[in-house]
């Protein structure tokens, strides 16, 4: 952890609730975009947010200036429970969006949903949920988990800020299967060459792109 990076302990359905906020550096008086929560790969193949990728994501949030916020799903690390196949994940999911975007305040605080393989999954059905009143601002897909798990459609009004990174030598999820998920929703899919499913030598690249997504697409001022 750096200077700029927190420890959490949240309340969630199953228990506390272990996760890392990381806070862009600002001038004074600003605030950040908004909040960046992030979704970590499967917790029983090592899924943790300390995934290389997850923090990569983390710090193109970061650097575009949003508050980032990386979760341990129940039964990882310090986060109390047990894994629940994705139905339990997505109620801490939906525990720690609501815990990040409260202000204290009448104003809106913008958010961003982004996962990894496992994470990706979990974070379609939150979309589902958030509804067109709640949605986010922008949302990252990486490594989309659209071979063994039921990935839920981004709503159409979405699309323009949504950015879909996969591996072109994707071993995990093959990109085939990615494509069929996305090919009926005619939604981009943004292929690194020759990338693996946890992009080995290429998380530089991997930030770069997330950071020029968000970089075109700004969040709106609310």
């Amino acid at each position: 952890m750096n200077s700029q990076t927190r420890r959490l302990m949240l309340q969630g359905p199953a228990g506390a609730i272990e996760a890392l906020e990381d806070m862009p550096s600002l001038p004074p008086g600003a605030a950040p975009c908004g909040v960046a929560v992030i979704a970590h790969p499967h917790p029983l193949f090592a899924g943790t947010m300390d995934n290389k990728v997850v923090q990569t994501l983390a710090r193109a949030f970061v650097q575009c200036g949003w508050r980032a916020v990386r979760f341990n799903f129940r039964g990882v690390g310090a986060t109390e429970g047990a894994h629940d196949a994705g139905r339990g994940e997505l109620q801490d999911l939906m525990a720690v969006i609501d815990h990040a975007t409260q202000s204290g305040s009448t104003t809106v605080t913008p958010l961003a949903l982004a996962g990894f393989s496992f994470g990706s999954f979990v974070v379609s059905h939150a979309v589902q949920v958030l509804g067109a009143q709640r949605a986010p601002q922008q949302l990252v897909l990486v490594g989309t988990a659209a071979t063994r798990f039921d990935v839920a459609s981004v709503p159409h009004a979405l699309h323009g800020r949504t950015l879909v990174l996969h591996g072109e030598h994707d071993d995990t999820v093959p990109l085939a299967d990615v494509m069929n998920w996305a090919r009926p929703q005619t939604l981009p899919v943004t292929v690194i060459p020759g990338g693996s499913h946890f992009f080995h030598g290429q998380l530089p690249l991997l930030r770069n792109l997330v950071v020029r997504h968000l970089q075109v697409n700004p969040t709106p001022n609310f």
